[in-house]
């Protein structure tokens, strides 16, 4: 690894909290903080504590931006093999992996703390597992030894859907598991649509994503299968969970269809890389939105209009 006196000694305050900044992946936080959002207001019946969201939220992120950093430091000999890893912080020698480690242990405190004294211990302890599960699991068992990386390490990304109902309620109940189930499910169609477009990046530096082992046309089949079953499991919220309505229904009905017609696109296409662009994009719209429709479908005025609308079809009856 390449290492710049330059890089070290001539960078602003300003470069220096952005090289900071880009350690943490902030592009991949706003996706697990939705989802954590979606099921902190279903189960708050869409009367969520402004202050504890705000809580959680800082908490969740602190969470995954230490997971994330730590990532970085594990992974900086395969990022600057890389072209397009090679500039981050640690490879690129802006930021020392001591530093690095440093700052992704106070964000784990931070995020602890915040959470056990704001929130509950219950919260606190299951983002502290993301972390470790992330770490440990993902990053250093499964990354570079198993086609099932994703698949498994998925886990860690959808633990914030726990985090936000245990911040709550304090317990974990059937519906906050099956949310946690659909992010889970959700993971490998998302990640493994990026990982068509980047394969040979992968193959590079001898990471076994399932398109560098298997091959496209596996790799697609298996990205169509997952979206069956994780649209299928969308529609448990409704029944025979009944912990959300006919709006969240019409929403995920709507949202899957479209995830299911581009996934049977890529299917016939394995090797379209556009289509699989395409996929990938609207597959981060797809669990934003959905969660979108979890918050809106809680929402008391929600259940009035519905109710309302519901009285008014059985007068004109």
């Amino acid at each position: 690894m390449i290492e710049t006196n330059v890089s070290r000694h001539h960078q602003t305050f300003l470069q220096v909290i952005h090289s900071y900044y880009q350690l943490t992946k902030p592009r991949i936080i706003p996706l697990l903080l939705i989802t954590t959002a979606g099921s902190m207001w279903i189960a708050a019946q869409g009367q969520v504590d402004p202050l504890l969201l705000l809580v959680t939220l800082t908490g969740g992120t602190l969470a995954a931006a230490s997971a994330q950093t730590i990532n970085c430091i594990y992974d900086r000999d395969i990022d600057y093999d890389m072209e397009r890893t090679r500039h981050r912080p640690l490879p690129s020698g802006k930021v020392q992996p001591r530093d690095a480690l440093i700052f992704a242990i106070a964000l784990a405190v931070m995020s602890f703390t915040l959470l056990t004294v704001f929130a509950n211990l219950l919260a606190a302890c299951l983002a502290f597992s993301g972390i470790i599960f992330y770490i440990l699991v993902y990053t250093h068992w499964l990354k570079r030894h198993s086609t099932q990386n994703i698949v498994i390490g998925g886990a860690a990304g959808a633990i914030p859907a726990l985090v936000g109902w245990a911040a709550v309620t304090d317990t974990l109940s059937w519906a906050a598991w099956l949310i946690f189930a659909i992010v889970f499910l959700w993971t490998p169609p998302h990640f493994w649509a990026l990982a068509l477009m980047i394969r040979d990046d992968y193959a590079k530096v001898g990471i076994p994503m399932l398109p560098v082992v298997a091959g496209d046309t596996a790799t697609v089949r298996q990205i169509w299968y997952y979206t069956l079953v994780t649209v299928g499991a969308t529609l448990l919220l409704v029944y025979p969970l009944h912990s959300s309505g006919f709006v969240y229904a019409v929403i995920a009905v709507s949202l899957g269809g479209l995830f299911i017609h581009k996934s049977w696109r890529l299917l016939q296409n394995p090797e379209d890389r556009t289509v699989a662009r395409e996929l990938f994009l609207y597959s981060i719209s797809y669990m934003m939105l959905l969660c979108l429709g979890m918050v809106i479908d809680s929402l008391p005025i929600t259940h009035s209009l519905i109710s309302a609308v519901i009285s008014q079809l059985h007068f004109i009856s």
